[in-house]
């Protein structure tokens, strides 16, 4: 069973996903991230309380982090769950992520 998906606004461009990130849900939560990142420079998202992550869910952490990148802008992301940094090792994305981690 999937965990509903949220993304909360914690302010001054940090949000807080909670939930799976999975096939059936990451076009919700895509939309709903690019609606609440739009016009910030910067945006920091925890993953704390995120679950399951499957091949989607990688992508869509990917393409929040592309996207920003092209608009001149930055995601950086906390407390990756292992599901997602595993598969972005077995993916060979590895190094995507880790541009977009604190630090990183």
């Amino acid at each position: 069973m999937t965990r509903e998906t949220t993304l909360a606004d914690r302010g001054e461009g940090r949000f807080a996903l909670a939930g799976d990130l999975v096939f059936e849900n990451v076009a919700r939560v895509l939309a709903a991230g690019d609606a609440a990142f739009a016009g910030r420079p910067r945006v920091e998202v925890d993953l704390a309380d995120v679950g399951r992550v499957d091949s989607a869910g990688l992508a869509l952490l990917l393409e929040w982090a592309v996207a920003a990148r092209a608009a001149g802008g930055a995601v950086s992301y906390r407390n990756l769950p292992p599901g997602a940094v595993a598969l972005a090792g077995i993916s060979d994305v590895s190094e995507l992520l880790d541009a977009a981690a604190p630090g990183g």
